[in-house]
């Protein structure tokens, strides 16, 4: 395990600066750019990132903001890119109605943690959940080191690196647990958070992405 875990530290180094320059860019994204990323956000379950942000540029072509919804205009830019677009589609346009209560809150919660825990609420933000809003304030620049993005990448490595032994199903209660022991991984690594969800990313698809 020790030897597993000096490799990781080099593996970090090698893509440190990368990293490091990825999450900067998250934190100058405009506030205009929100909202596309919390579509993102919604697309990604069971789906591949880099498709659903291909849908996400189609999305921010019909300037969903501010518009009359589409249901089918929006279905067409998810068909192709995403599983479950029917779904994904009603998430989106519920987010649609709902954006100006989600960017209020957005700006009036500091704590990362709540914030979080607002935006995982299926009240709040119908097909986000902990996982996906955790994404959504990565990529926003307003994790502060606080939100675990427990995919399955993230996962798979936790228990390979012993953080966890087993990969149970991820309720809230396991979550928050999971989230608690991969914050002290962190800690021990002497790697922010929001920096080693990167890595372990990158480490399972080879690119430091979204």
């Amino acid at each position: 395990m020790k030897k597993e875990i000096s490799g990781l530290k080099v593996h970090y180094k090698s893509l440190k600066k990368e990293i490091k320059q990825r999450l900067r860019q998250f934190s100058a994204l405009p506030a205009s750019d929100y909202f596309y990323e919390l579509c993102f956000c919604l697309l990604t379950p069971q789906s591949n990132a880099k498709k659903c942000w291909q849908a996400v540029e189609k999305l921010k072509k019909c300037r969903l903001e501010g518009r009359k919804i589409n249901s089918r205009r929006i279905k067409s830019c998810l068909r192709q890119n995403t599983r479950f677009y029917r779904k994904k589609a009603k998430y989106i346009k519920e987010a649609v109605k709902k954006w100006p209560k989600i960017k209020e809150k957005i700006t009036k919660i500091k704590d990362a943690a709540e914030l979080r825990n607002w935006l995982a609420d299926k009240d709040n933000v119908k097909g986000l959940g902990y996982k996906e809003a955790s994404h959504f304030l990565r990529n926003i620049g307003k994790s502060q080191n606080k939100a675990a993005i427990l995919d399955r990448h993230i996962l798979r490595n936790l228990k390979r690196y012993g953080v966890v032994r087993e990969i149970p199903n991820l309720n809230k209660k396991n979550y928050l647990l999971i989230e608690k022991k991969m914050i002290d991984f962190s800690i021990k690594l002497g790697i922010p958070l929001d920096e080693l969800d990167l890595l372990l990313w990158a480490k399972e698809t080879g690119n430091v992405f979204k």
